[in-house]
């Protein structure tokens, strides 16, 4: 079995380190940052985000040493524009002056083009849009294999969305779900699982949303998982980004143990799970709403389970491909974890029940963001 390599992306909101707003500092971290980082660190959307790349890697030791390093450097960049980093899919406090959108000429015609996810009637900026994702890269894939490998795992990834759930607080209100992030993100067009394409049919459907209008251009498809249109993989990107950073590589090895399970069968023209649609969108806000601690849909024969059960199902399934990367007993482990204290979002809402404050609420994920 080819042991395919693996990247991530880690979206981070800026917050101020008194009052734990957000704050439109990224211009000042990034430049700081990149002293080391290079274009490792990346703007965003808006001044309040910024976003490191790792570069691929077969070995997981690998990964999370580098994700540690970037972390490590962005909170130190930070500090020095008196903000701290803070993964989490929604900012726990709204921002404390309005946001502004990075000054580039593609963020500033998104700005144009999509006004109303963006600001509101007065003209004043939404920020109901400020969320925070982590992307998975698996690669190398050309367009076709990606596209066909991402068919054949739609009904695998409401298991990783649930997983990842680590949005529950937004603008100081709980909101009841695990991944709120996942409600705010679906406003933008194309959110939504991978479409029954060929190439072609990729090519000509992308082709007629940019004529429509509907997007900008091809990067911005953010089907659940897509071809990356700037390097040869397969882009996974409906996950919360998350402060534990054991959570980001378990989510990312899972990923990769995902594809190797299922890449020989899309390269042998072997047709992916036909799932109605409706009951992929179900499962899918299943995930968004409830999380590791609710239901969710099997991915096999449909049935409504635990998200737990259907985790280790998903490590059940692809326990060879695990195994083959050395991988298997670290993410036994690790599920073992995530069954004992739960994911992300109850990891916040038990900070709040002990201290009672949001801001306890924003010091613990700026913590365990620059810790890992």
């Amino acid at each position: 079995m080819k042991i395919l390599t693996m990247g991530v992306e880690e979206e981070f909101v800026l917050v101020d380190r008194e009052t734990r707003a957000p704050v439109n500092r990224a211009p000042e971290v990034i430049r700081r940052a990149a002293r080391e980082l290079g274009d490792q660190v990346q703007a965003e959307f808006f001044n309040a985000r910024i976003e490191v790349c790792t570069v691929p890697t077969a070995k997981r030791g690998h990964l999370r040493d580098e994700l540690s390093w970037l972390r490590s450097v962005v909170g130190a960049a930070a500090r020095e524009a008196r903000c701290m980093p803070v993964a989490c899919g929604t900012p726990v406090l709204p921002p404390g002056d309005p946001l502004t959108v990075t000054d580039t000429e593609r963020y500033r015609l998104m700005a144009r083009r999509f006004a109303p996810l963006v600001t509101r009637g007065d003209g004043s900026a939404r920020d109901d849009g400020l969320v925070c994702g982590c992307h998975v890269h698996i690669g190398t894939l050309d367009r076709e294999r990606a596209l066909a490998l991402a068919q054949h795992m739609r009904p695998w990834l409401p298991v990783l969305q649930a997983l990842a759930g680590n949005s529950p607080y937004a603008r100081r209100r709980d909101t009841g779900h695990e991944s709120w992030r996942s409600v705010e993100h679906a406003r933008w067009p194309t959110v939504e699982p991978t479409p029954d394409l060929d190439e072609a049919q990729y090519l000509a459907h992308v082709s007629r949303l940019v004529e429509a209008g509907t997007l900008l251009d091809s990067r911005m498809v953010y089907w659940h998982a897509r071809p990356s249109e700037h390097v040869p993989t397969l882009e996974v990107r409906l996950a919360d980004a998350n402060a534990d950073l054991d959570t980001v590589v378990l989510l990312a090895i899972l990923v990769r143990g995902l594809a190797s399970t299922l890449l020989p069968r899309a390269q042998d023209g072997v047709p992916p799970p036909r799932v109605p649609g409706a009951d992929l969108l179900r499962a899918h806000r299943l995930a968004a709403a409830q999380g590791l601690g609710g239901m969710g849909l099997d991915p096999l024969d449909g049935r409504e389970r635990p998200a737990l059960d259907l985790l280790d199902t998903l490590v059940d399934f692809c326990r060879a491909a695990l195994d083959t990367t050395g991988d298997l007993l670290w993410v036994r482990e690790q599920r073992d974890r995530v069954h004992a204290e739960g994911g992300g979002a109850a990891r916040q809402r038990a900070v709040f029940r002990q201290h009672g404050r949001l801001s306890a609420v924003v010091d613990a994920l700026a913590a365990a963001t620059v810790r890992g």
